[in-house]
C-alpha cells in the first residue's frame, strides 16, 4: 500500500527491516527522536536493558528495543540489534535531501573536464581540466576539484572541500566540510648550508569505495607513490593522515588523531581520539589504540594499547592504578625514613646514607695490637 507523505506505518518499517512487530502495526511514524524528547507520534529506540527505565518514562509513540525489554503496551519492533535497526529506520523516515542534477550557473567546469549529467554541482564549485565526476555525485557549494581528479558514483563532497590534482576517489565516498585531500606531505631535507629544502611531493592520494572523512581532516599526497585510504575506512573530524600512509579496510580513526608518514593501519583497526603515531609504524589488523596514546613502535594484530608511550592494556591499567596509589606510598615511605633517622623533622632527607645506631647501643670491641683478647689491658 502507498504510505501517506510524511508518515510511515510501523508494520511497513518492520517488514523493511526484516523484523516482527508487536502492538498496533498501523501506528503512523511521523518522526524520530531520543527517548527523553520523543513525542507520541515519534519513534525512538532503547539501546539495551540499561535504558528500560528511561523507556518506561518516555512519551515516544513507538519503540525499537531489545527483545528482552518490555514495550509497556506501545507499538514496538523487538530487535537483536536495536541501534543498527534504528539507524536504518532514521534513514527511511528522514531520507536526506539532495539537490537537483546539473551544475549551478555559478559553478565553473573546465572544458576538458567530464561531469555526468546526473551529478549536482553547487554555486562556486570548480572542476579542473581532465577531472571526471561520476553519476549522482553531489559537489556542494564552493568545492574545488583540481585537474586530473577522478570521483566515482554516488559521492557527496561537502562545502569547502579541496581535492588536489591526480587524486582518485571511489564510489559512495563522503567528504565532510573543509576536508583537504592531496596537500603536499611534510617533507624537508637540509641543504649544504643546513637550511631546509623542500622535498617535492609528486605522489597522489587514492580513496577507495565507501570511505567517510570528517570535517577539517587532511590526507597528504605521497612523496613518490600513493597515500591510500582503503574501502570502508571511517575517519573522524580533524584527523591528519601524512604522506605515504596506508589506512586499512574498515579501519576507524577518531577525532584529533595524527598518523606520521608511512604509517600502516591494518584492516579493522580502531584508533581512538587524540592518538598519534611516529612514522614508519604498523598498527595491526583489528588492533585497538586507546585515546591519547602515543605510538613509538608497531602494534601487533589484535593488540590493545593505551598510554604514551604505548603500553599493553592490562599493564597500562596496572600502571594507572599504581599512579593513583603513589601519594599514599610516598607518605608511608617518609614516615619510615623519619623513624630510621633518614629524614629530619623539617622533612629534609639526611645526608647520611646509613641509619644511625641507637645511642645506648654498645660499640663492638676491637682486638688489641698485640693480639690480646678483647677487654684485656696492657701491663
Amino acid at each position: 500500500m502507498t504510505e501517506p507523505t510524511g508518515s510511515l506505518r510501523l508494520a511497513t518499517l518492520a517488514a523493511e527491516l526484516g523484523r516482527e512487530w508487536v502492538g498496533d502495526g498501523d501506528f503512523r511514524i511521523e518522526g524520530v527522536a531520543p527517548l527523553e524528547s520523543a513525542r507520541e507520534s515519534e519513534l525512538s529506540y532503547v539501546r539495551s536493558s540499561r535504558w528500560a527505565a528511561a523507556a518506561a518514562r518516555s512519551r515516544a509513540g513507538a519503540l525499537i528495543l531489545p527483545e528482552d525489554v518490555d514495550a509497556g503496551g506501545r507499538p514496538a519492533i523487538p530487535s537483536p540489534s536495536p541501534a543498527l535497526d534504528f539507524a536504518r529506520a532514521v534513514r527511511r523516515v528522514r531520507p536526506p535531501s539532495r539537490p537537483a542534477p546539473g551544475a549551478s550557473p555559478a559553478a565553473w567546469v573546465d572544458a576538458d573536464a567530464t561531469v555526468d549529467p546526473s551529478a549536482s554541482l553547487g554555486p562556486g564549485t570548480v572542476v579542473g581540466a581532465g577531472s571526471r565526476v561520476g553519476a549522482r555525485t553531489i559537489l556542494h557549494a564552493n568545492v574545488t576539484i583540481y585537474g586530473n581528479v577522478e570521483i566515482g558514483e554516488d559521492c557527496e563532497i561537502h562545502s569547502g572541500v579541496v581535492v588536489r590534482e591526480d587524486t582518485k576517489i571511489g564510489k559512495r565516498v563522503c567528504l565532510e566540510p573543509g576536508v583537504l585531500i592531496g596537500g603536499d606531505g611534510f617533507g624537508y631535507i637540509h641543504d649544504e648550508e643546513g637550511r631546509f629544502e623542500k622535498v617535492p611531493q609528486v605522489g597522489r592520494v587514492v580513496i577507495e569505495d565507501d570511505v567517510e572523512i570528517g570535517a577539517g581532516s587532511t590526507v597528504d599526497r605521497a612523496t613518490l607513490s600513493e597515500t591510500r585510504i582503503r574501502r570502508g575506512a571511517k575517519i573522524d573530524n580533524l584527523v591528519q593522515i601524512a604522506h605515504n600512509c596506508d589506512v586499512g579496510e574498515g579501519a576507524v580513526i577518531a577525532a584529533q588523531s595524527g598518523l606520521s608518514g608511512s604509517t600502516v593501519v591494518g584492516p579493522g583497526a580502531i584508533i581512538m581520539a587524540q592518538a598519534g603515531s611516529a612514522g614508519h609504524l604498523r598498527v595491526g589488523a583489528r588492533a585497538f589504540v586507546g585515546a591519547r596514546a602515543g605510538l613509538h613502535r608497531d602494534v601487533p594484530d589484535g593488540a590493545r594499547v593505551w598510554g604514551s608511550p604505548q603500553m599493553e592494556e592490562r599493564a597500562w591499567h596496572r600502571a594507572v592504578v599504581a599512579l593513583a596509589r603513589l601519594p599514599g606510598a610516598l607518605r608511608r615511605l617518609r614516615a619510615v625514613e623519619r623513624k630510621l633517622g633518614l629524614r629530619g623533622a623539617s622533612g629534609q632527607v639526611s645526608q647520611t646514607s646509613e641509619p644511625q645506631a641507637p645511642a645506648d647501643a654498645a660499640a663492638p670491641e676491637r682486638s688489641g695490637a698485640q693480639g690480646q683478647p678483647p677487654g684485656s689491658g696492657s701491663s
